[in-house]
């Protein structure tokens, strides 16, 4: 397999891995009435995010969310030729996951879906806030689009463990278009499918010119490309 297949193959599995095992997680603690617990869901997203950096950062750089390739390339770090592959790659790992958890619990309404259980706009600013926080650790911790590096899994991961705790409840921490993407198609709950894809983008977008006034050029891989 070329190069580059296997970077997209490497995207697809790992945004497949991450979906499986984090709305996995919340289907069983459904199934169970708790048995999970909502800090055992938000482990389980950390953990598996932590676990897919380890095992695809060099390879791919193991964005397996549409929201950080997108600001990889806005910085200048991604190449332009890549991005619609790799974006689809992630939507459809993230798919195949929902789908392959419809057939193992096909009562299940939702699939680990995500919901606002506050007021839209105020789910719209926390959802920008979150990825801006999440997208800001990525930034810090790679290496141009790759997130490699002692620390890059831990401080990931971490971040994605410590958001879905504290802002699960609310929005269901999504910071990613493709952890709420699956379940939605897979489940037919779309209703509030489009918040999940839109503010992502958004907060990546708003770290990244962050990260370009307090970095500079340092910020981008090619001074000036793409950047604010």
């Amino acid at each position: 397999m070329k190069a580059p297949l296997l970077k997209y193959a490497a995207e697809l599995l790992g945004t497949f891995i991450m979906v499986f095992i984090g709305t996995g997680a919340i289907v069983l603690d459904d199934w169970t009435h708790g048995g999970v617990s909502h800090l055992g869901v938000s482990l389980a997203f950390g953990v598996a995010v932590a676990a897919m950096v380890f095992a695809f950062g060099r390879l791919s750089g193991a964005h397996i969310n549409p929201a950080v390739t997108l600001a990889f390339w806005f910085s200048g770090r991604f190449p332009r030729p890549h991005l619609m592959p790799y974006i689809i790659s992630q939507l459809l790992g993230a798919f195949c996951a929902s789908i392959l958890l419809h057939f193992m619990a096909p009562s299940h309404p939702d699939l680990g879906s995500t919901y606002p259980t506050v007021g839209m706009t105020a789910s719209v600013i926390l959802e920008v806030l979150l990825t801006f926080i999440l997208m800001w650790v990525i930034l810090w911790v790679s290496t141009g689009s790759k997130e490699i590096g002692k620390w890059a899994p831990i401080a990931i991961g971490g971040t994605v463990f410590l958001e879905a705790y504290l802002a699960g409840p609310l929005t269901g921490a999504s910071m990613n278009p493709a952890r709420s993407f699956g379940p939605a198609l897979a489940s037919g709950q779309l209703a509030h499918l489009w918040m999940y894809l839109l503010a992502p983008v958004m907060g990546a977008m708003v770290a990244v010119f962050a990260c370009r006034l307090l970095k500079g050029k340092k910020c981008c891989a090619t001074p000036g490309a793409l950047c604010p």
